[in-house]
């Protein structure tokens, strides 16, 4: 095998492994977009499944670091937020200490 022919295997071989690894690695995405029949409820997500809004140290969508986190929210139907509870309380619509 001539050394052009190993070097074009071996950038194929490394352009399919970073493809592979693009494709397993989890998305960390931005906000969702704006849904007007939808409230941000904010202490009902579980970590990492958040829509967004989680703080500190977080990129948005999926970066939850708690299940309940306070300042991270879900988007939820309109008028239903006050009435999800968690181990840690109830839903709400403004970002919480919890």
């Amino acid at each position: 095998m001539s050394s052009k022919t190993a070097l074009a295997n071996a950038t194929i071989a490394g352009s399919l492994a970073a493809a592979l690894a693009m494709i397993a690695a989890p998305t960390f995405a931005g906000p969702k977009l704006p849904q007007p029949t939808m409230d941000k409820c904010f202490g009902i997500a579980l970590k990492g499944e958040n829509d967004c809004g989680a703080g500190a140290g977080t990129t948005c969508a999926g970066t939850a670091k708690t299940d309940y986190q306070g300042d991270a929210w879900k988007y939820v139907a309109k008028g239903t937020c006050a009435s999800i509870k968690t181990p840690k309380g109830t839903g709400s619509l403004e970002p919480t200490k919890s």
